[in-house]
């Protein structure tokens, strides 16, 4: 039977163990204040697209009246008959306080949530973070498509592998072919799960873009040391609607 002394001396070895441990658990640097972000994904009814575009448009202003819209697009590949749209919030009291205010926003609720509700198949929502090294971007100009690219990162959060996707996305955006707008990461929702926005001027740019990148040697090492930690991938290109503030 171990001694009082063998019994602390095996626990400071522990302990000294003990940070690598915790390290590798931890999900890494976090902004400092409480700001996040609700990623919102509608699934339309095809034959009501049309009619829910043009109702989104038309009634916007009511919700952001409540809180700041980032953006809303409709999705043109990878994912049909979608609007995703993007909220900002201080807080999730303020989120909570703007929920209610939703709510009874009779005018709201009856120029949009009730004609609109029969014409969705499916509503998901993710709390977001921007991770700590990005801030929300701008595009170069109007008129442009965007690109909506979804990580799913093995389980272990930044601590493991936000060193090499962010060394990945800035060997892409060194390249100069396109313009990083955010990179999100998924708080409630599916767990180690990054969305990142892309801007491009236009479909083809981003193709000949793409090739170009492919063929840097640069972007070639740091995405097949980032692929080491990735699960899936998924990429929808996406048109902003006539409201959005992100065009």
């Amino acid at each position: 039977m171990l001694g009082l002394r063998a019994l602390l001396l095996r626990g400071a070895r522990r302990a000294r163990a003990c940070p690598q441990v915790r390290a590798s658990l931890a999900t890494g640097p976090r902004q400092s204040d409480g700001t996040f972000y609700e990623i919102r994904t509608y699934d339309v009814k095809p034959s009501k697209m049309k009619e829910f575009v043009e109702m989104f448009n038309k009634h916007i202003h009511l919700r952001t009246a409540h809180s700041e819209m980032v953006g809303i697009w409709t999705a043109e590949f990878g994912g049909m008959n979608k609007a995703i749209h993007i909220w900002k919030f201080d807080n999730f009291a303020h989120r909570a306080e703007v929920r209610k205010a939703v709510a009874n926003d009779k005018e709201w609720q009856g120029k949009f949530i009730s004609p609109v509700l029969p014409f969705l198949n499916k509503q998901n929502n993710e709390i977001v973070y921007l991770v700590p090294w990005c801030e929300i971007g701008k595009p170069s100009k109007e008129g442009g498509v965007y690109e909506m690219v979804t990580f799913q990162m093995k389980p272990g959060g930044p601590a493991l592998w936000g060193q090499a996707f962010r060394a990945a996305i800035n060997a892409h955006l060194n390249t100069g072919y396109t313009k990083l707008i955010g990179v999100f990461h998924t708080e409630y929702g599916l767990l180690n799960r990054v969305h990142v926005l892309w801007w491009n001027e236009n479909p083809d740019n981003r193709a000949a873009g793409r090739h170009y990148a492919h063929e840097d040697a640069r972007v070639v090492a740091a995405v097949r040391e980032s692929v080491r930690f990735l699960e899936s991938q998924q990429n929808m290109l996406l048109i902003p609607m006539p409201c959005s503030p992100l065009k």
